[in-house]
């Protein structure tokens, strides 16, 4: 019967096991904030502008500027096909719009690290294209047409590259 007492008998609650516990549960809670504020300043810094207060005196006159676009009637066609971009603009009547060149601006909606400019060259009439191989996911594609040194028209457009390259 001894043998049993032995093992049944109740352990003492000593110092050291309410030192281990504190240990353990702080040590848990310290680590798992220090993980999550790493991962937040690694992160996105949530900025969309660097000044909140020049941008908003801006824009009443960019949301004018869209208005004014969008009744001309102009029809615009982006293509991405994995390995380019294309763009092409026609006036109302159908007309192809010409221009000296077209800027594409594409961004990353919470980051900055993949964002780029493209230059858009002409392929033929009223058709412009880039080399470009866009990764997986979304963008905001910000297209400004340019005519002798002049913005003539701009639009922005959400899109989805899918896994080959191509947009959705």
């Amino acid at each position: 019967m001894k043998l049993f007492d032995s093992i049944f008998r109740p352990k003492e609650f000593t110092g050291r096991h309410m030192l281990a516990v504190l240990m353990l549960f702080f040590g848990t809670i310290i680590s798992v904030n220090a993980l999550l504020a790493y991962f937040a300043t690694a992160s996105w810094s949530g900025l969309i502008v660097h000044n909140t207060y020049v941008a908003s005196q801006n824009f009443n006159e960019e949301a004018a500027a869209e208005r004014e676009m969008r009744a001309k009637g102009w029809q615009s066609e982006l293509m991405v096909d994995g390995t380019s971009v294309t763009y092409r603009l026609s006036d109302a009547s159908g007309t192809v719009v010409a221009a000296d060149g077209i800027i594409v601006h594409f961004e990353r909606p919470v980051s900055e690290m993949q964002d780029r400019i493209l230059n858009l060259e002409p392929v033929s009439s009223g058709l412009y294209s880039a080399e470009v191989q866009l990764k997986p996911g979304q963008w905001l594609a910000k297209i400004k047409v340019m005519d002798d040194d002049e913005a003539i028209y701009h639009e922005s457009r959400h899109i989805v590259v899918d896994e080959r390259g191509v947009m959705r």
